[in-house]
């Protein structure tokens, strides 16, 4: 009797313990790879609020999808983005050295008001509002030695000389200090006070990597109370932090910036601007098992479509990429689990850019996959890379999904047997997702691609 109770008891609270999981997964800050719309590689440093507006009302218009985030990138505090230095692009800050927007370009946040107003628009269409900022302290700050908020520090206690970004000389770094965290944590209260959602904090996640200063700003969020996601960035982040970044962060880059190019000739020790789809194959597959809810391996922004009227690096230009090139990069992301975000301009969005991202199919895999990871492949020489394809498999609670990508500059035609993609060694049918049409059962999946194409297939 007593081992009956035992287990009945044991079987309740394991019930209760579910229960509380599942509802603690539910409330978790992005339990599912972040959707949304980054100003960068449309219009760098220059977007202002018509066209943020401007954009923003279409992405609302694709809210239905699971569009969710609409980012201000780098230099909404900058009065002259066109300077070629930081001294004639004139950072605007506070009393107490916070960045705030320009009001020439930002007129809601006259008075004061900040983004507040602007944030508030978003909300009111059904979406969430974000920023992009550099770490640390402006150099102009800290030359005036302003008074941080809320603390009786000042700004020359807060910044660390020692560690500025190396590629952007507008910012020192902020010190492991309590003056640091002060600066942050009065930094973070304001922009919360806007209403702010999501903060894309750059030249912290590598070249350098910056620890003490993830942490400062992630706690500085968790004291405002106000649920914000923090994005990290450039990669590559390295895999060796990846459990202290995915402690303190919902996404960071696993690559240096992403653009529209197949593949870069990178020289060894020059880095790896700009990254292309062909390398971010292995890139991703790297880091697919560290996938889960609310932390997101990230492979950088969509550069698809209309790259105008001033794209964060090149002249303006609709995306270099071939139809099949961009659907390549957009299944990739989508069934990697990578966060989805639009980098075209969307008040200047094309037909297929459109049939894209409104495929719910292919969003369902990035959105609901349960398990995503490359599929087996044969090795040469000990390498992926000389092999010419690559497979993916996604499996949701309903269906197993497949993929199969050419890295070749010239078709292919392959058949590839089932257990590529950890299915059984038995005949399966086929739904080919971005075609719509039934492949009937057959012992292997037969598949033609073009130079630099992709196919993608549900399981019957």
């Amino acid at each position: 009797m007593f081992q009956r109770t035992l287990s009945a008891a044991v079987i309740l609270l394991s019930l209760l313990c579910g229960s509380s999981l599942a509802s603690a997964s539910a409330t978790k800050l992005a339990p599912t790879p972040p959707m949304g719309w980054n100003s960068w590689d449309a219009y760098g440093l220059t977007i202002d609020e018509t066209d943020y507006r401007a954009n923003t009302t279409v992405l609302a218009g694709l809210k239905q999808y699971g569009w969710e985030y609409s980012v201000i990138d780098e230099g909404w505090y900058m009065q002259d983005p066109f300077a070629d230095k930081v001294e004639t692009r004139k950072y605007v800050w506070d009393a107490n050295g916070i960045l705030i927007p320009v009001t020439s370009r930002f007129p809601s946040a006259a008075n004061g008001a900040g983004f507040k107003p602007l944030a508030d628009w978003v909300h009111a269409q059904g979406l969430k509002f974000g920023i992009h900022i550099v770490r640390g302290i402006p150099r102009g700050v800290v030359d005036q030695n302003l008074p941080i908020a809320g603390s009786s520090f000042h700004a020359a206690d807060a910044a660390d000389k020692d560690s500025p970004c190396p590629w952007d000389e507008g910012n020192w770094g902020v010190r492991d200090n309590a003056a640091g965290q002060a600066y942050y944590d009065s930094m973070l209260k304001l922009y919360a006070s806007w209403g702010l959602d999501y903060i894309k904090v750059d030249c912290i996640s590598d070249h350098p990597y910056r620890p003490s200063e993830i942490r400062q700003i992630a706690e500085a969020i968790k004291k405002t109370g106000r649920p914000i996601l923090l994005s990290l960035s450039p990669g590559p982040t390295q895999l060796d932090h990846a459990a202290e970044v995915a402690k303190y962060a919902q996404m960071w880059r696993i690559s240096d910036d992403h653009w529209d190019v197949w593949s870069a000739a990178h020289k060894p020790g020059e880095g790896e601007f700009p990254f292309g789809v062909r390398d971010a194959f292995d890139r991703l597959a790297e880091w697919a098992p560290l996938v889960k809810p609310g932390a997101w391996p990230d492979e950088d922004m969509l550069p698809e479509g209309s790259l105008t009227p001033h794209p964060g690096w090149g002249d303006p230009r609709q995306s270099r990429y071939t139809q099949d090139e961009q659907r390549t990069e957009f299944t990739l992301w989508a069934i990697s689990r990578s966060p989805l975000i639009l980098g075209t301009n969307l008040s200047k969005l094309d037909d297929f850019t459109r049939s894209l991202i409104t495929n719910k199919d292919v969003l369902g895999i990035n959105q609901r996959s349960i398990e995503s990871g490359q599929g087996l492949m044969p090795l040469k020489d000990g390498k992926t890379d000389s092999f010419p394809q690559r497979y993916w498999y996604a499996r949701t609670r309903s269906h197993q999904y497949l993929a199969v990508f050419n890295l070749q500059d010239e078709p292919s035609t392959s058949d590839l047997p089932w257990m590529v993609f950890h299915l059984e060694d038995k005949p399966h049918a086929v739904f080919d997702i971005w075609n719509q049409k039934r492949i009937p059962r057959a012992k292997t999946l037969h598949v033609v691609l073009a130079p630099h194409g992709c196919a993608l297939f549900r399981v019957e």
